[in-house]
Order: C-alpha cells, then structure tokens, then sequence
C-alpha cells in the first residue's frame, strides 16, 4: 500500500523516537513494573497524544491509517507504552464523537498535550466479553448521576486523569447502558489492586472502584441507552490499533531474531545458515506482512466509511496470533539465551499474548467474522 509523504514522514519520526527513547527504558520499566512517565511526556512533544483529537481543539484528528501507523512503530518500542496511547486516545475518541461542545473544549485541549491521561472503564470483574452483564449503574438524581460499581483491567488505571466509564441506567435493563465522563479526582472515586501480570508489566493496569460519585448531567456523553453502541464503535478503530501494535511487535521480534541469527555461530558458521533458521525467518517475516496488509486493509475500510467489524476483527486475530507466533519463534532461534533477561524476546514474548485478548479475545473476533459470512 502506498503511504503519503506525511504518513512516511510521521512514521519515520515515530520510530525515531521508539528506538531511541523508548526501547532502551523498555527493560527496566517492566521489570519494575512503572510506566515511563519521561517518555510519555515525549510523546507530547512529538504531537501523538492529540492523535485522534479534533484539529478545532488542538489535535491532529489523524485519519485511520497513520494512527495505525504509529501504533506499529510505538509497539516497536514497548507494547506497554503504545497500549497506553491507544486507550488515552480511546478516551478523546469518545469525548470528541459524544461529548457536548462544552465537554470537548473543556477536556481536549489538556489532553491534546498529554494530561489529564485518559483512561476507558467497560470491562468489570464478572462482564468482560460479555458487556451486557455490568453491574455498575447510573442513579438519576435532579441534574446529576451517581455511580457505583466496580471497573476491572483499566489502562492508564492510576495514572489517568480522566475516565470513560459505562453504567446502566436501569440495572434491570441490558438495553440502559450509558457512557459517562468521569473526573478522576471525584469524590467516591478509588484505584483498586494494581494487576500483577505476565506480560505488559509497565503497563499501569488497575481495577476502579464507584462508590456514589456524582457527575452532572452534561458528563452524560450519550443518551441513556446508547452506550454499548458507542463503545462498540469506537472498540472497532482500538482493535485496528491493537492490531498495528502486535505487527509492531512482531516486527521487533523479528528484527532482533535476524540479528542474533547473523552473529551466533554453532559449528563453526552463523546459524542463520541452516534451513531450519532460515525457514523460521521465512515464515516470521510472512505472517509479519501478513498481519501488517490485514491491518492497513482495516484502517482504509474504516477511512471510506464502509462497514469495518469484520475486517478489523479479522486483523486484530491474525496480528495478534502472528504476534504470540513469532516472538515465540523468536525465543527458539536464541536457544537458551531467548528464556533469559538479557536479550528482549523474552518480554516481547510475554508481551504477544496479551494482544490476543484486551478489546475482545480471538476467539470474540472469530464470532465477529462468522457473523458477518453468515448474516
């Protein structure tokens, strides 16, 4: 697919900035388990927070494909970093596409530059998948909503400065739910256990607790009602950029299992002179292009306004099995040294997993594209 000049130029300058100022903080922000404040203040500067803000607020308002792009070259450099980005922007999405022009001029320009971060509270302990069954609520009061519930697997969980949350109007009703904005900042709103986990550790993920916080009326981004409906149609742009995020991490596991092939030698000769190797490479760079043309094939989908479901479930799948796929491979070519800390394959390889199921898991996508053959 042919890029613009401005899209090649915003994807050189991203990757720029992925190898130089994320990839080398990316060990040790996941060993210690801390998001790399530094580099995300660096992400401002380069003007990817505003990615998916309107020009009018101060955003770039860029179109599918170059967020796509940047999602890639980000992932490049640490999944945790690029995850963090695309549920910001997931965030400014919704406050742009449903939020009152009151809303919007109160909130985007901030995190055009980065903060308040934003953070997309759908998921709850016992409704992941299955959103239908959230119990958190939305209580009517004169001009006001309170809410009480608990959130689970909330990105940017602490550190957001600002949460979309979704709540029933009528917790008898499937059919009620609501997208609110919230502050983080609001009375009865709590950060609950950090997760620990196998993958994506920099990553701040944590549950949020509502405990009768009150939003007024204008916080309400849709009609009662019209929330699930929303958050769908933002999630099928987020699983684009799940999926640019797993070709991006693919990519990285790729490039170092071509590096390491080149400069281990067994035998008296570089490894990446037996077939065995070469196949394994053969077939990594494969499901990597692959993954990457599924993924542009969405965002441009997404561009002519044409129906995307299908096709962005069906990058987010193949990308993010691809992705699990070839960093594994990826460990194998290192040997021994591929299950240790000193070579990133090993966290490239816990990361993989975890694209296969934040934003709806694989086997979710697969329902999706059944769906559309069968309908």
């Amino acid at each position: 697919m042919d890029l613009s000049a401005e899209q090649r130029a915003i994807r050189d300058t991203v990757r720029e900035y992925a190898v130089d100022d994320i990839r080398p903080v990316a060990a040790a922000a996941d060993r210690e388990q801390s998001f790399p404040e530094d580099v995300w203040d660096g992400l401002a500067e380069i003007g990817v927070t505003g990615l998916t803000t309107p020009a009018a607020y101060g955003g770039f308002d860029a179109d599918e494909t170059t967020y796509a792009l940047v999602n890639e070259e980000l992932a490049y450099g640490s999944l945790a970093v690029a995850t963090a980005l695309s549920v910001h922007c997931l965030a400014t999405s919704c406050i742009a596409a449903f939020g009152s022009e009151g809303v919007r001029a109160e909130w985007l320009p901030e995190m055009v530059d980065g903060r308040p971060v934003g953070a997309f509270a759908l998921s709850e302990p016992q409704a992941g998948s299955n959103p239908r069954g959230m119990t958190t609520t939305a209580r009517r009061e004169g001009d006001e909503y309170v809410i009480d519930g608990e959130k689970q697997w909330i990105t940017n969980g602490e550190r957001s400065g600002v949460v979309v949350v979704f709540a029933k109007a009528d917790p008898d009703d499937d059919g009620s739910i609501t997208q609110f904005l919230v502050p983080k900042d609001a009375d009865g709103l709590t950060v609950g256990k950090k997760e620990e986990k196998l993958g994506l550790r920099a990553s701040d993920t944590t549950a949020l607790q509502f405990d009768g916080v009150r939003v007024p009326e204008r916080y309400r981004l849709t009609e009662e009602g019209a929330g699930l409906a929303a958050a769908l149609s933002v999630l099928t742009t987020g699983r684009v950029a799940i999926a640019a995020q797993a070709v991006g991490l693919a990519q990285s596991a790729l490039d170092e299992a071509v590096e390491y092939a080149q400069e281990r030698e067994q035998f008296d000769r570089p490894i990446s002179e037996f077939q065995a190797v070469r196949h394994k490479l053969a077939d990594m760079a494969t499901r990597v292009q692959a993954s990457r043309l599924l993924t542009w094939e969405a965002a441009r989908t997404l561009e002519r306004g044409d129906d995307a479901r299908a096709a962005a479930s069906m990058a987010k799948y193949f990308a993010s099995e691809s992705a699990v796929d070839v960093s594994n491979e990826a460990v194998q070519i290192h040997g021994g040294y591929g299950y240790t800390t000193d070579y990133p394959v090993e966290r490239l390889y816990r990361d993989a997993k975890v694209t296969t199921i934040y934003e709806g898991t694989t086997e979710i996508q697969k329902n999706i594209v059944a769906d559309d053959l069968l309908e």
